[in-house]
């Protein structure tokens, strides 16, 4: 895949990180920060959408951030600023990590973060769920059983009702499967590499064919993972710059970002560090991408950056 969503810009830094509002107190622990401002060239057959699913950024996020319209027409040549930066929730020392309202997938061994990328979802009346888990299949080319909850979904929706489809072009589950130990829960391929991005599974993880590859071929059975719920990070990097992301609580679990920052920033003495006017404004926004929302930073000769 893409260079800049394999590994991005890297940043040792420290965040915040509250697994579900109310649940504990702030801890602080080490974290990076993936990502990076880039400028993108438009292929022919690209979408705000589809770009959108291959870096990790909301499609409304980028046509705002290039001035042009949710529905433009995008044309080859045609040049697109994106920013796909994201803050690393939690270190794992080996295994798979997945923050469910950031949509994103990390993999770690021997404590580095080796790979990471956007993943699609399960829709918020499907939801994904959280936990720890390990893999425990691992397959190409898998036949799709077709669950009975999804053939009764089929059914009520006037649908031809499959029983299983085979490995092929019409298969969702793409060529390569990763089954969790999660019932009925695996993280596969696509062919619908658009959808990547978005809450609209029936609860699996969906990859981008290259991403899922990639990983394929680095995971072994009885490797380790968990699947969190975290949608606020607050993140003060070792040059003193601090970031906020927060993602939308897809999954309406109650979370009130302002007191996760307010109890975050305390944790880590920095609340009086913070520009307040841009912590709401991206509290407001909620474009699930790390934006800056530190006073500036004084360097040694007595200017700020």
């Amino acid at each position: 895949m893409n260079s800049r969503v394999l590994s991005g810009l890297t940043w040792l830094l420290f965040a915040a990180w509250i697994p579900v509002a109310g649940a504990q107190e702030p801890v602080v622990l080490p974290a990076e920060m993936v990502g990076e401002p880039f400028e993108y060239t438009v292929k022919s057959g690209d979408s705000l959408t589809s770009i959108g699913a291959r870096f990790g950024v909301e499609q409304t996020v980028l046509a705002r951030t290039n001035d042009i319209k949710y529905s433009a027409i995008l044309h080859p040549g045609q040049l697109l600023q994106i920013d796909n930066r994201h803050i690393v929730p939690e270190r794992l020392e080996e295994g798979i990590l997945i923050n469910l309202p950031q949509r994103m997938l990390y993999y770690f061994q021997a404590g580095k973060l080796e790979l990471h990328y956007p993943v699609g979802l399960g829709r918020p009346s499907w939801p994904t769920p959280a936990g720890r888990f390990k893999v425990v299949d691992l397959q190409e080319n898998k036949t799709w059983h077709v669950p009975n909850s999804i053939q009764e979904e089929m059914r009520r929706e006037g649908k031809v009702v499959l029983t299983q489809v085979p490995p092929g072009p019409d298969n969702p589950l793409g060529k390569h499967w990763l089954g969790l130990s999660i019932p009925g829960i695996g993280i596969h391929g696509t062919i619908a590499p658009a959808s990547v991005y978005h809450f609209q599974s029936h609860g699996c993880i969906r990859s981008h064919p290259d991403d899922i590859a990639a990983l394929f071929q680095r995971v072994t059975k009885g490797e380790p993972g968990k699947i969190i719920y975290t949608p606020v990070l607050l993140a003060r990097l070792e040059d003193g710059r601090i970031f906020l992301e927060v993602n939308r609580d897809i999954y309406k679990k109650g979370i009130e970002p302002i007191t996760i920052v307010e109890s975050s920033a305390q944790a880590q003495g920095i609340s009086n560090m913070l520009n307040w006017d841009k912590v709401k404004n991206v509290i407001r926004l909620k474009e699930g991408l790390a934006r800056e929302v530190g006073l500036p930073v004084p360097v040694s000769n007595g200017d700020v950056k």
